[in-house]
């Protein structure tokens, strides 16, 4: 079973940064999927930045292309996402998910609110 729990979600202002943390319970260098997701009331679970291939590959969302950075440190277990020039409309709660033995696991989510 792999426990995640992400941190660092937070109330900031338009224009400003946070970076969110995720981490594992088990060493992730055995995990090569692993993504931040966000979702807001009475929408669907949208896929913010993914990081595939142990690493070697990051894909995002348009909507956040430039302005955020997904990585990983197999060293403390943790994916982050670095959020910059963060916008209202980035306002929600922020869920990470890895893929380990064919099976999804997901944290608990963090709120992030953006305050225009």
């Amino acid at each position: 079973q792999v426990q995640l729990v992400e941190s660092g979600g937070g109330w900031v202002q338009a224009g400003g940064s946070l970076r969110l943390s995720c981490a594992s319970s088990i060493n992730i260098q055995s995990i090569s999927n692993m993504a931040w997701y966000r979702q807001t009331p009475g929408k669907q679970r949208e896929l913010v930045a993914r990081i595939l291939d142990y690493g070697t590959t990051t894909n995002y969302a348009d909507s956040v292309k430039g302005r955020f950075t997904i990585s990983r440190d197999n060293a403390a277990n943790r994916v982050d996402l670095q959020m910059n020039s963060l916008k209202s409309e980035d306002t929600a709660v922020y869920y990470c998910r890895v893929i380990f033995m064919g099976t999804l696991h997901w944290g608990q989510g963090t709120q992030v609110t953006v305050s225009s």
